[in-house]
């Protein structure tokens, strides 16, 4: 070991705040990082650790967030490590990992908030901050990772439809397509429309052999040039898309098999509900669309919230469904309201009501059924407020965040476009 460590005491300094600690809690310290400190055996190995050493006072300099630090310094002497107020939950984050701590160490409540932040916003750094080694690396590689480099680009046109030009035509077609086999679908159900030969013409000849076609290629594409096959499918937006795919696949089979004409499968109830899950096509908007990414990003993050908000409302079914058909029929079962007969009858009545949609259909008569149904009414108020201020906020967060990474993503299209601009004059002047 280094001679420093026949002293009797080190100093720690993070960030202009100074720690002394004698040397045989630096043996044994519970960060690595200051425990690594005394098995150096020279200042080359001493500046690996710390950012810079003064021999003559013996400090050790960290170049480190110093309230971080002392919050990390709180769990070395109390057991219990929480996040600092204020600060980013992955910029903590990257304290503990640079000291030598991981997620586990956190309590409970931090842990679960730097999960959600991580699976929010991380994840998509981290792939983005990986695509742009991986291009930087291609650049200099031979042909085997020219090709790393060519499906780079390929998975990035078929994901991020504002990565290039190409991947904006291929959104746009995407988009129409989806449009026109919404639009067939349902002017399939309308009366004027149930003729045979028309209905099955334009099914075959353009719904069935073009967008099916479309939407089977573009999922097996995207599927080929991903970089996680088990991870592409479990994302919910290609279960979406197998869902809508696979109802056409499977009719087909089943014509194959048994023979039967498209006119004997739409009279199937398991078929036609198979040829509606087609709706599903609607969802595919979301990889173009700003507003429903947000919609699903909020409703990802706002999961809680959301289970509260179902709590609240069964809790006051329950009790306003009990007492509205105690008053309305159960203390008159000879001349009470019918429609309130039950307690499951009396919770729809509840849901409309606190909902303040009021469809007309069921309504309390007596006094106390009105006053009750007052109550519901300012209580389905107060108590659909509560939860959906917190969905709100997070909505607009996860709009702005999107937005910015949109923006992100259209600057490097500029730039992209730009040197290529550049490149074109460059080869004409050359040539000139």
């Amino acid at each position: 070991n280094m001679p420093f460590f026949g002293k009797s005491v080190c100093i720690i300094n993070v960030g202009g705040t100074k720690y002394a600690f004698p040397k045989d809690v630096i043996k044994d310290f519970p960060l690595r990082r200051v425990s690594r400190l005394h098995g150096c055996a020279s200042e080359r190995e001493v500046l690996e650790v710390c950012d810079d050493y003064d021999r003559e006072r013996n400090e050790f300099f960290f170049d480190r967030h110093s309230e971080a630090f002392g919050f990390i310094m709180l769990y070395v002497k109390y057991g219990k490590l929480r996040f600092v107020p204020h600060m980013c939950e992955l910029s903590f984050y990257n304290e503990m990992i640079y000291w030598g701590l991981e997620s586990s160490h956190l309590e409970f409540c931090c842990q679960r908030r730097l999960d959600d932040r991580m699976s929010d916003t991380y994840t998509h750094f981290i792939e983005e901050h990986h695509g742009t080694d991986d291009e930087f690396r291609t650049d200099a590689s031979s042909n085997g990772k020219r090709d790393s480099k060519w499906l780079e680009r390929m998975r990035r046109t078929f994901e991020e439809p504002t990565s290039s030009l190409a991947a904006q035509i291929l959104a746009s077609v995407s988009v129409i397509f989806v449009i026109v086999s919404m639009v067939m679908l349902c002017a399939s159900t309308l009366p004027d429309w149930k003729t045979a030969e028309i209905e099955e013409c334009i099914s075959k000849c353009f719904k069935r052999a073009v967008c099916i076609g479309w939407f089977t290629a573009e999922c097996i594409v995207r599927f080929i040039v991903s970089r996680d096959k088990c991870e592409f499918v479990r994302r919910p937006l290609n279960i979406i898309d197998l869902l809508a795919i696979t109802p056409y696949y499977i009719s087909v089979t089943m014509t194959v098999l048994t023979g039967e004409n498209s006119q004997l499968q739409r009279a199937g109830v398991t078929l036609r509900v198979l040829r509606m899950m087609r709706i599903f096509w609607v969802i595919k908007l979301a990889r173009h669309f700003l507003g429903l990414q947000t919609l699903g990003l909020t409703l990802k993050r706002c999961y809680r919230e959301m289970v509260m908000l179902l709590v609240f409302i069964c809790v006051a079914m329950a009790i306003f469904g009990a007492l509205a058909q105690l008053l309305e029929h159960g203390l008159d079962l000879e001349s009470g309201n019918e429609e309130y007969a039950s307690i499951p009858a009396a919770c729809w009545w509840v849901i409309i009501s606190m909902t303040t949609v009021g469809y007309g259909d069921m309504y309390p008569i007596t006094v106390p059924g009105r006053v009750l149904g007052g109550l519901c009414v300012v209580s389905g108020i107060v108590l659909l407020a509560l939860p959906i201020t917190f969905i709100y906020h997070s909505f607009v967060q996860c709009y702005h965040e999107l937005k910015y990474r949109s923006a992100r993503c259209t600057q490097s299209l500029s730039r992209e476009c730009c040197h290529g601009e550049l490149g074109v004059l460059d080869d004409t002047t050359q040539s000139v």
